[in-house]
């Protein structure tokens, strides 16, 4: 063994004095660490985005497909309510009863019950924006209709399909199709084959037998496609819908693009809905491929063929789209509707990361193989480059008059430490931006957090000190240090909260909210996480509200938004329905809807809705009423409460508290309000300090720090692109 330890010393130092004086070997050496590095992160990586990028197409398809079928669903719903109503019953009996005795050119011609009917049904066309209507009688034939030019004629194809659904006694909305008469496109000409949809409902008699079919026209590009439309994401994601036989029956938005492709016509008016098939060209037309087949003999792509199949799928590896460019996509099947929508994203965009990737390390390969004295001496650069950035690293530990002393956490823009004014000795959290993380855009969203906070001195909002730049280029600020707890972890441990601490708590966050909005700033993530619970100043239960990262100036017309335009900003479990809806909209009443939602969740130690995932939670926000908390949680509250609590969770602003004050007010009216004593919160705070002193200030529980990354559960904050203008192409959602 004596041997061997000596025979492997030797081969080491040998092996070292060699590689000393071959430095030719340095490069070889680097390519072959490279190399396995490379496709260790490279697969990493690829693994990583194909995860992110799917979640969120998957996402968009079931918040496109959602919408589609709501919106069929009204359409129906508006079809159904006309056809029973009892003036429209009563004239289109009398026009299909006389129909049936009636020549064809009698019929036709124009009547009392023709007029009547237009009459009875003006209204409504104008009131929900519907550009013609037919009732057909049960052979299919037209009795009356807006297009005197249908009337009398039956055995239309185009009609055939929604007419047998509604004859059969369904509400039926059908897909868009070319147009068999006379009428305006968009583009204000008047002529045959303009794309429309038609929504149709039975017509019953008094037995309730089906007797006609009442068809209500729809210009799809008003709200049909508009809806399709939201799925734009970056430069190359769309979302279209696409019939059975493969034909697109909305817009694509590269419509010029396919123009020039020769895919659509040279004309003004041309549009890829209704005349372009989703079909695989077999290579990329947009590189100057040219299929040596007519279109329509082209196979479905592998997306428009497993829809139509009825299969719904998510495909990340790729697979070729109408253009035949290489994409991405997530699509869905709505087999009442015979309808397929789907999302995707070019490939190039998706993964734009691993090319630059596979480039960066392509080029470190070349400059390897051709200069290995260059690499070597950049080899000690890098060195020297590493031990200067080692002594900023103990530089750092002395930030002007502030000595750091532990880290509190850390996120993806910066640290939290804590620390000490070198002369006051004052316990103190500083918050530093990431070194890789500095660009205008961070550095002036960390200005900003300071500036706006600093405007605030209410003493239940956190405190300022200092803000500064070290010579090495760290930007940082010094602010109040907080160990109490979080109101998250505060039901967490302890579960849900008397009604007089919970009254006390809400007080103090309508406090410092107030002086916000009266300042013209809306917070935008009011949370449990971002409200702090505290003894200060030994006053027990003072409460501090933090992480103003996200707040919006309710007059930010001539600043610059830290946000994109129609970007949804907040944490789900907490948003109002106006912030999911039209997050440009956002005012105080937002951060009122979530003050209710957070005293919810002290009383009951629930949100106010629970849902499987984002899209189904958002839904409720916008749709469905929260049961009380009292029936929630089965405890005995107060009616005034309860009654401020489901006032701020209103649905419509209007309904709710028109300010934080006044919303203090009515909580203040409470017959429990002011009688959690100091007594109480000292006799709390002397049984749960110890264990009250989790994470402090900023710090989640998950080691993260509120504000500084966008996370992705639905208790925290996401931040999603509604607009392609402001998207940078990446669809991590929540």
């Amino acid at each position: 063994m004596t041997w061997a330890s000596k025979s492997v010393s030797h081969t080491i130092n040998r092996t070292g004095l060699f590689l000393k004086k071959q430095l030719w070997i340095w490069p070889i050496l680097a390519v072959v660490i490279l190399s396995v590095v490379f496709f260790f992160v490279r697969n990493a990586i690829e693994s990583t985005i194909k995860g992110n990028v799917g979640s969120g197409l998957q996402t968009m398809v079931e918040l496109e497909s959602e919408m589609l079928q709501k919106w069929f669903a009204v359409q129906e719903s508006t079809a159904v309510s006309l056809a029973n109503d009892s003036q429209v019953r009563q004239v289109a009996a009398v026009l299909l009863e006389t129909g049936q005795d009636q020549d064809v050119q009698d019929v036709g011609g124009a009547s009392d019950q023709h007029r009547q009917l237009a009459k009875e049904l003006g209204a409504a066309l104008s009131a929900h924006h519907y550009v013609g209507y037919l009732l057909v009688d049960k052979n299919k034939r037209i009795r009356s209709s807006s297009h005197a030019s249908l009337i009398g004629q039956s055995g239309i194809v185009e009609y055939d399909r929604f007419l047998d659904r509604a004859l059969e006694g369904d509400s039926f909305v059908s897909t868009p199709f070319p147009s068999v008469v006379m009428m305006k496109s968009s583009d204000g000409q008047t002529r045959i084959g303009v794309p429309t949809m038609y929504v149709c409902a039975p017509v019953r008699d008094a037995s309730f037998q089906v007797i006609g079919v009442l068809a209500l026209q729809i210009p799809p590009e008003r709200e049909f496609t508009r809806i399709l439309q939201l799925g734009r994401v970056g430069a190359s994601g769309e979302a279209y819908a696409f019939d059975s036989n493969g034909v697109m029956i909305s817009n694509s938005r590269f419509d010029e693009d396919l123009v020039l492709l020769g895919l659509l016509p040279d004309r003004a008016d041309s549009r890829s809905m209704l005349q372009l098939m989703v079909r695989d060209p077999g290579d990329d037309m947009t590189t100057g491929f040219r299929p040596g087949v007519r279109r329509s003999q082209l196979p479905l792509t592998k997306m428009a063929a497993a829809a139509i199949d009825g299969q719904p799928g998510l495909d990340v590896d790729g697979y070729r789209d109408y253009r035949g460019v290489p994409v991405i996509g997530a699509w869905t099947w709505l087999p009442k509707y015979q309808i397929g929508v789907v999302m995707e994203v070019d490939t190039a965009q998706a993964f734009r990361p691993l090319v630059i990737l596979q480039r960066a390390f392509l080029t470190i390969y070349t400059l390897l193989t051709l200069c290995a004295i260059a690499i070597f001496a950049f080899t000690i650069i890098v060195a020297r480059l590493q031990h200067q950035a080692r002594e900023a690293v103990i530089e750092a530990q002395q930030l002007g008059q502030y000595t750091l002393e532990k880290k509190l956490g850390e996120g993806g823009m910066g640290i939290v430490y804590r620390g000490h004014h070198s002369m006051l000795r004052r316990p103190t959290a500083i918050k530093l931006l990431h070194g890789d993380s500095i660009n205008e855009t961070s550095i002036g969203r960390f200005e900003r957090e300071v500036q706006i906070t600093c405007q605030l001195n209410h003493p239940n909002t956190i405190a300022i000190y200092d803000y500064g730049r070290t010579p090495e280029g760290v930007f940082y600020y010094a602010m109040e240090y907080l160990d109490g707890i979080d109101l998250q972890q505060l039901v967490n441990q302890y579960g849900p909260q008397p009604e007089s601490r919970v009254i006390h708590i809400l007080t103090q966050i309508c406090g410092s909210l107030f002086e916000a909005h009266s300042n013209g700033l809306v917070h935008r993530d009011i949370k449990p996480a971002n409200v702090m619970l505290n003894r200060r100043g030994c006053e027990p239960d003072i409460v501090k509200v933090l992480d103003f990262g996200l707040v919006k100036a309710i007059d930010q017309n001539d600043q610059e938004k830290p946000t994109g335009r129609g970007m949804l900003t907040g944490t789900p479990l907490y948003m109002s329905p106006e912030s999911i809806q039209a997050p440009m909209t956002v005012d105080a009443s937002t951060d009122i809807y979530a003050v209710g939602a957070i005293g919810y969740f002290l009383l009951t130690g629930h949100p106010v809705f629970d849902a499987a995932g984002i899209a189904e939670l958002c839904q409720k926000h916008i749709e469905e009423v929260p049961v009380p908390p009292s029936e929630r949680a089965k405890i005995d509250i107060s009616a005034q409460l309860e009654d401020a609590i489901m006032s701020c969770l209103e649905k419509a602003r209007s309904k709710r508290p028109q300010t934080a004050r006044d919303l203090a007010l009515q909580i203040s009216r409470c017959k429990a309000a002011g009688t959690w004593t100091v007594q109480d919160g000292d006799r709390w705070w002397g049984r749960h300090e110890r264990g009250a002193k989790g994470p402090s200030i900023s710090e989640s529980p998950s080691g993260s720090l509120s504000g500084f990354g966008i996370m992705a559960t639905m208790d925290q904050t996401i931040d999603i692109t509604t607009n392609d203008e402001s998207s940078s192409g990446d669809m991590t959602t929540p």
